[in-house]
């Protein structure tokens, strides 16, 4: 320990991470804390292993253009330990993130849902994806653009959509990677389905992956027809091959998408599907359609409609699906132009006839949604869904009181945290000038406000994650593939 090895940014790819590697006469287990210039900022983690006598400790959370401190600190199995105080020093941010200034309001560390080791990424619509901690510092980036896609895998992992030439125009690059940025396993996907929501760049998964139980990955694709963003597909982890189709025209009616009209690339984006999550509790999926202003949930297996909420008229429906619409309780806001649905109670001993829901609710109603209110606010709700009784019941909401400034007309995201705080990403504020992420209590107390200002165009946050650096479940080792 008195010499380690350290390697900074050891992968090229992720210039705010470290490796340490170094070998003990005992066996012991290994802490770091990289200190934090404030406080509650710093990062520290247990490396996870046990007791060893060989040790590679993957350090996250380094500040850019700084010489940091990094703490190492090894315990023995009777409680004696040692500290070795390293300097890290690391270069400057690349200009889109550099450029993409955070400023930051109402900060009350002690309610935030931040613990030793959590930050906040911001999941960009293209360019570098980063993360900041509480007081707006950048703490990690990786060089590699993204766009929509990075999701936490149950191994610690993380998946990125890129691609592999930054000047290219198409997103069809697959990783799973970790925050040191080190590559696991690669998915390249043919461009011929690849689609757009505006401008040059296109994207074979258009919103949103999942990792399914059998750790194969659900993905929100185009079928290249002239329909785009209407269809899912389960890729293999062990093949990469695509194991099974769910295409949307074939589950609702054909009223609803043959004659919808085209947009301005020649496409018919009658669904626009934009999240898509897998219930654990009835082995199902629910998805979000922005452009039917829609959530619905069907039986993976079978893909057999279970519900609907939207604020289609029942009238309007074909009788064959009437029944599977939900009945709103009183003061239950129907959906417009909605992101993010993701369930809360989802796995253990949870009931499919007691769910919760989030989603972020862009309130625009495209086709099905509440024009009386449309575009004066978005907000953050959670709903309550009965599927015995087929009953929905908004439990809770934050966004309203803070009008028309914070509407977004696209995008956005919310994330219940594990004390009970929802973190909301007002992505698209200010027509895409801005994002806007705040983190506030249940009773509405804002406790973390942050403002991006977005350094290129498309470069606003599509999703912000608070997520832990690094995941419980993560392991690392070099020498193992």
């Amino acid at each position: 320990m008195d010499s380690p090895y350290v390697k900074v940014n050891p992968y090229g790819s992720s210039p705010l991470s470290a490796l340490v590697t170094f070998k003990t006469t005992d066996a012991v287990k290994v802490t770091y804390t990289v200190v934090g210039k404030s406080d509650q900022t710093s990062i520290t983690n247990t490396v996870n292993g046990g007791y060893t006598k060989t040790h590679q400790v993957p350090v996250v959370g380094l500040y850019a253009d700084y010489a940091n401190t990094v703490k190492i600190t090894t315990t023995t199995k009777t409680g004696t330990t040692k500290t070795k105080t390293l300097k890290l020093t690391t270069s400057a941010l690349p200009k889109y993130i550099k450029y993409a200034t955070i400023t930051t309001k109402n900060v009350k560390k002690s309610k935030m849902n931040i613990g030793k080791n959590k930050l906040t990424i911001i999941n960009r619509t293209t360019k570098q994806p980063f993360a900041i901690d509480a007081d707006g510092n950048v703490r990690w980036y990786d060089t590699n653009y993204s766009q929509h896609t990075i999701e936490q895998w149950s191994n610690g992992h993380i998946m990125i959509l890129s691609k592999k030439d930054i000047d290219s125009d198409v997103y069809n690059d697959l990783i799973e990677t970790d925050y040191l940025g080190r590559v696991y396993k690669e998915y390249s996907f043919a461009n011929k389905t690849s689609s757009t929501d505006g401008g040059k760049e296109t994207t074979v998964i258009h919103h949103d992956l999942v990792e399914l139980p059998n750790h194969n990955l659900l993905a929100t694709v185009s079928d290249g027809s002239k329909y785009k963003e209407d269809t899912m597909v389960e890729v293999s982890h062990k093949t990469g091959k695509i194991v099974k189709v769910i295409d949307m025209k074939k589950l609702l009616p054909k009223s609803m998408w043959a004659k919808y009209q085209k947009g301005s690339d020649g496409k018919v984006d009658w669904l626009h599907q934009n999240a898509v999550d897998y219930d654990k509790n009835d082995k199902s999926i629910v998805i979000s359609s922005r452009n039917q202003d829609m959530i619905m949930k069907l039986d993976y297996k079978t893909d057999h409609i279970k519900w609907i909420y939207s604020g289609k008229k029942k009238s309007t429906w074909p009788k064959a699906y009437r029944k599977y619409l939900l009945t709103p309780a009183k003061g239950t806001t129907v959906t417009g132009g909605q992101h993010g649905l993701y369930l809360l109670n989802n796995g253990g001993n949870n009931s499919a006839n007691s769910e919760n829901f989030i989603l972020y609710d862009n309130n625009i109603a495209v086709t099905n949604g509440n024009k009386q209110t449309s575009g004066k606010y978005s907000q953050a709700v959670q709903y309550h869904v009965n599927q015995k009784k087929m009953t929905i019941k908004q439990t809770w909401a934050y966004g309203k009181s803070l009008g028309k400034t914070n509407f977004t007309s696209v995008i956005g995201y919310a994330e219940k945290q594990s004390n009970g705080n929802v973190l909301i990403d007002f992505g698209y504020k200010n027509g895409g000038q801005e994002s806007n992420i705040i983190e506030v209590t249940k009773s509405g107390e804002q406790v973390f406000n942050a403002t991006m200002k977005n350094a290129a165009a498309k470069a606003y946050a599509y999703r912000a994650y608070r997520m832990p650096f690094y995941d419980s479940a993560y392991k690392f080792d070099a020498t193992k593939s």
